[in-house]
């Protein structure tokens, strides 16, 4: 049957418009097989096990969604920029997925000097920034619509670390921080804890970023000989201060935040490891009997990973939860009923094994906190 001329000619035009529409309304990042997020890390340099291990665990979890058809017929996919730890290039990468590669969402920003530079632009374009691997308190307060963390805070990790010190009856306390916004932070969390307790800080001693430059640091502690050191620092920086340290005769305890990246410091650390304490903001990641640690375990054994830590548990658990907001947000996914599908998510309807309580109000998910020791052998002691 031959369609009249004139037929044809009315019903390109409004087969247009209804394409037209289609394609104008979509939202950026989302197809109709696919979500594309991005995430700029470190993946070269001296704190490259960060974002290789964040990625690597929240790899894991979006491979498991999109081998089973993805969510709502959407696969999802993580698109990454190396930004080697330096805010300046996470700016550029920041511009680049937003702008360039069109990307839904950030996801797994690994640092605080970092996720500042990222913060006005992904603020000022409204494109959701989830679960940065980070506890500074510039991506808490003020509130930000857009900023969902998953981790707890610098001074949530700093008070504890403090509050067992001084359960303890050490109070000689000294601080070894990295020079920029991290490691003010972490600063500014133990001079809080202690100011609580009446205690005063006894040293403090810094590391440029991306350096292993800690002689000068090495020498004012040798000389003060604090009871404790609290180290707000990566993993390299940290390594190399711990066994300088160590060779000047030091025997007093070496406490670090989170961030340091556990596994690769007791790498790093080998025979000098065993003893140094590092609090953790995700579960113990060999204890079995919690949900989420045996889930996120079946998952690398299937994916022919051998050796679970710290920091792709968090990967895996931000992935999960990421995953829970698109699912929620419904078929018809967009940024604003995505972030609205998150603040649906908390304790009440989501039991992990991990804590995660969201609300329109409240976008921190997680307060928890947990100490762990490194023993012999690079393994960890809960």
């Amino acid at each position: 049957m031959r369609i009249p001329k004139k037929w044809f000619m009315s019903i390109v035009p409004a087969l247009c418009g209804i394409v037209f529409c289609a394609l104008a309304t979509a939202e950026t990042g989302v197809t109709r097989d696919r979500v594309l997020i991005g995430q700029s890390a470190a993946f070269s340099g001296p704190a490259s096990q960060l974002g290789i291990q964040m990625h690597a665990g929240a790899k894991i979890y979006f491979d498991g969604v999109n081998q089973q058809g993805g969510i709502f017929g959407r696969k999802i996919e993580i698109l990454t920029a190396d930004d080697k730890y330096e805010p300046a290039l996470a700016a550029e990468n920041t511009k680049r997925l937003i702008h360039g590669d069109k990307v839904f969402a950030l996801f797994g920003y690994v640092g605080t000097p970092t996720s500042n530079a990222a913060l006005p632009i992904f603020s000022g374009e409204r494109v959701p920034f989830f679960a940065p691997f980070s506890g500074a308190q510039s991506l808490r307060e003020p509130f930000n619509r857009y900023i969902f963390n998953i981790r707890a805070g610098y001074f949530e990790e700093t008070e504890h670390l403090v509050d067992q010190l001084v359960r303890l009856g050490i109070k000689n306390i000294a601080v070894f921080y990295q020079n920029d916004a991290y490691g003010q932070t972490g600063l500014d969390g133990v001079q809080r804890a202690l100011k609580k307790r009446s205690v005063s800080l006894t040293a403090t001693a810094t590391v440029e970023r991306n350096s292993v430059d800690v002689a000068a640091a090495v020498s004012k502690f040798l000389a003060t000989r604090p009871d404790a050191i609290i180290e707000v620092t990566a993993y390299a920086s940290s390594a190399a201060f711990i066994k300088q340290m160590h060779k000047g005769g030091y025997t007093g305890q070496f406490q670090n935040v989170s961030f340091v990246g556990s596994q690769a410091l007791a790498n790093a650390l080998g025979a000098d490891g065993p003893g140094v304490g590092i609090s953790q903001v995700v579960p113990f990641p060999w204890k079995q009997s919690n949900s989420v640690v045996a889930e996120y375990t079946k998952a690398l054994k299937k994916a022919g990973v051998t050796d679970p830590n710290f920091s792709s548990l968090e990967g895996y658990i931000a992935a999960k939860v990421f995953a829970e907001g698109v699912r929620r947000a419904g078929p018809d996914l967009t940024r604003d009923k995505f972030i609205a599908a998150l603040e649906t998510v908390n304790l009440a309807s989501y039991d992990i094994g991990f804590p995660v309580n969201f609300s329109p109000t409240n976008h921190n998910g997680s307060s928890f906190v947990d100490m762990t020791v490194i023993t012999k052998n690079e393994k960890f002691l809960n």
